[in-house]
């Protein structure tokens, strides 16, 4: 593995959430993954997805020659903070192995996952409607076998942890229970239903190991798609399981206008009240997790650095902020 400077004496111990545009890095990241690309003047640099336990950046080294590290391979990286596209990024001076636990670097929902699961599949045992329990709990059950427990969410955006896509789902099914509990005439089954069901078939969508790293998006997920994916899991389901064609119907039709309308991937928008409250606890939950994930790093009284997948908004932190 090159070195394109002569690495410094400093220790390692800055984190992901320490990097900051114009400013030096030294800190222990592991690898989610790394390439091998040609410039336009063609010569080769090294692109990598580089996480830590606060968070995940993107990384290059330029003029790079041989095989790229490993994923899973912990790094002790120098460099220094950059800013493209509104994307932070790190500009990597130099790089070597170093020793370290890879589960340690993976950054992980705040919730164990066998805490999450007991709260969803709780849920979803509880559902009076009988169809749609047993359409919820074969595709759980599904789920589990296809790693569950570790998935995240999203390879970079949203709930990019381990454990994120139990976490997305169970602050996104507690929210719908608040919602349900003002809005009296929404159909709680169906609801619950969609919550627990909307995002599952992303284990289709993404290769996840074992540490809760998604190492790239699979063929089933970039030619379909979770959504169309999910929509066909649940009739799988319900064929399965003898359901009510029509309940089965409802169920897929959450599912599919849950990213609201076709800008965001949705075939069809919100065509009952609880596709509306799905979509709409679904959008808030994903932007509040970003906005909180922004806010982490961020001195008390400034704001963050512009957050991307917010329309390049930064975020301000109260000079006395509420401790969580």
């Amino acid at each position: 593995m090159n070195e394109t400077t002569r690495a410094p004496a400093q220790p390692y111990r800055q984190t992901v959430s320490d990097i900051r545009p114009n400013l030096k890095f030294a800190g222990r990241l592991l690898v989610r993954a790394a390439q091998v690309q040609t410039a336009k003047n063609g010569k080769p640099f090294l692109v990598l997805s580089l996480v830590d336990r606060t968070g995940g950046v993107q990384a290059k080294i330029w003029d790079w020659s041989g095989e790229p590290p490993a994923a899973g391979s912990v790094l002790d990286v120098v460099g220094t903070g950059d800013e493209y596209n509104g994307h932070l990024q790190l500009r990597i001076h130099t790089l070597k192995p170093a020793e370290g636990d890879p589960a340690d670097f993976v950054p992980a929902a705040p919730e164990t996952p066998d805490t999450m699961f007991a709260e969803i599949s709780a849920t979803a045992d509880e559902l009076r409607d009988a169809s749609l329990r047993k359409i919820v709990r074969e595709l759980l059950d599904r789920a589990v076998e296809a790693n569950l427990l570790a998935a995240p969410a999203a390879k970079t955006m949203h709930h990019a942890t381990r454990g994120g896509l139990l976490h997305h789902t169970v602050t996104m099914l507690r929210a719908a229970k608040a919602v349900a509990e003002v809005y009296r005439f929404l159909d709680k089954d169906l609801l619950y239903a969609g919550v627990i069901a909307h995002d599952l078939a992303k284990l289709d969508e993404m290769a996840v190991d074992s540490l809760g790293l998604v190492s790239d998006y699979t063929r089933d997920g970039r030619l379909v798609g979770h959504i169309v994916r999910g929509v066909v899991n649940i009739e799988k389901a319900a064929a399965r399981t003898g359901a009510d064609r029509e309940r089965a119907t409802l169920l897929q039709h959450l599912v599919l206008s849950h990213h609201g309308d076709a800008e965001f991937g949705s075939p069809v928008p919100p065509k009952c009240p609880e596709a509306l409250v799905l979509s709409a606890i679904d959008r808030m939950d994903a932007k509040l997790f970003q906005m909180h994930d922004a806010l982490r790093g961020t001195a008390p009284g400034t704001f963050s650095a512009p957050v991307w997948a917010l329309d390049r908004i930064e975020i301000y932190k109260p000079e006395n902020p509420r401790e969580a």
